[in-house]
């Protein structure tokens, strides 16, 4: 079976192409920029088109019979979804109701499944969710402490994020452990330009930094993450600032970006901190220390833990911040745990529960 791996953005298009028997890549590209002024792709399913294009003209396949399926990562499935879905009618009026929830990034998941199945009608297609990995938190660790109507109405509550890359980490740390998942316990880091960290134990996510959006949590390249909300009322007071206004200023000017004046990029941050910049400093003492504040609670939360695994941009290239992480388990005494760097492959991840589900799908239909 080929497995070709659709992640929209909302403005861009990745694309993997595995054998999925083997997990041989075959190809994989991405295109960016979708539906701007500069862009000759002015929307999703111009870009799936030019995918599909793409993929014949490098002959890795000799015709689109040759794509047995299609996983495409959703990034909210709210409580619908605990796990992946065949694509149909009903899955489709569900993505779209969690859109609400999502508003930059299920419109354009959805946009990339119509365009393949315009394109591949025949095709089966998997949804994959961000959010499903972290349904199996407890009620005590997902729900937020607001007055229940407000869950029982709106369903605010934690969701988590990043669920694809820390079920992956996961898996492969049992392998690299020779431990089975229901007896391993880790703390899983997602460092990048987005950041989250989770808890698992015996191989379930208990608890994660991310929350109702990808905003709650750890310091992250132009993310606030945690901060008292008050203070949020406090500055669209004082400058007569917008919702969206506030919502703009704690996704997309906060975090490296807001606190350096420098960068978003880690790399960058250092390099200016190298130079003696005194706020790329303070940037980058104050991602360092909320990473260990959470590594230090979910310690505390799982009570044993077999390893520490890094990954994303940051936790798989910055030595540093794996040097120092090992040097904090020292500290408390907790060096039994091993550090592991882990690259993560969230599109090979897909790739392997789609080419499941589509298999167990055709052996209930042929008994």
């Amino acid at each position: 079976m080929n497995i070709l791996v659709i992640n929209c953005g909302s403005s861009s298009i990745k694309y993997k192409l595995f054998a999925s028997l083997k997990n041989r890549l075959l190809t994989k590209g991405i295109i960016e920029n979708i539906g701007e002024l500069t862009s000759k792709v002015k929307n999703h399913s111009q870009g799936v088109k030019l995918i599909i294009s793409d993929i014949l003209k490098k002959n890795v396949i000799k015709s689109l019979k040759d794509i047995s399926a299609i996983g495409h990562r959703v990034v909210h499935g709210a409580e619908i979804f605990t796990s992946p879905q065949i694509i149909n009618a009903l899955v489709l009026k569900q993505i779209k109701k969690c859109s609400q929830l999502a508003p930059l990034h299920n419109p354009a998941n959805l946009a990339g499944i119509m365009a393949c199945k315009k394109i591949l009608p025949k095709t089966p297609q998997v949804a994959v969710f961000d959010t499903a990995f972290h349904q199996t938190m407890p009620e005590h660790a997902y729900m937020y402490p607001l007055p229940r109507r407000y869950y029982q109405e709106y369903k605010i509550r934690k969701y988590g994020f990043h669920g694809t890359s820390h079920q992956f980490v996961t898996k492969a740390a049992s392998l690299i452990l020779k431990k089975p998942l229901n007896k391993i316990n880790l703390i899983t880091c997602h460092l990048g330009n987005g950041c989250s960290i989770t808890a698992i134990r015996k191989g379930k996510s208990i608890d994660t930094s991310m929350g109702f959006t990808p905003l709650e949590g750890l310091m992250m390249g132009s993310r606030c993450g945690d901060i008292d909300v008050a203070a949020a009322f406090y500055i669209m007071r004082k400058e007569g600032l917008s919702f969206q206004a506030m919502d703009d200023l704690l996704n997309k000017k906060s975090g490296f970006i807001g606190v350096s004046g420098i960068s978003n990029d880690l790399r960058v941050i250092k390099k200016a901190k190298k130079r003696g910049n005194r706020l790329a400093k303070l940037a980058y003492e104050m991602f360092i220390y909320r990473v260990k504040k959470y590594i230090g609670s979910y310690y505390l939360i799982l009570g044993k833990v077999d390893a520490i695994c890094l990954t994303g941009g940051i936790g798989e290239h910055a030595k540093d911040v794996t040097s120092i992480i090992k040097k904090s388990l020292k500290t408390i005494g907790a060096n039994k745990a091993k550090v592991l760097v882990i690259p993560t492959d969230e599109e090979l991840m897909i790739a392997n529960l789609t080419h499941k589900l589509v298999k167990n799908n055709k052996n209930r239909k042929t008994r």
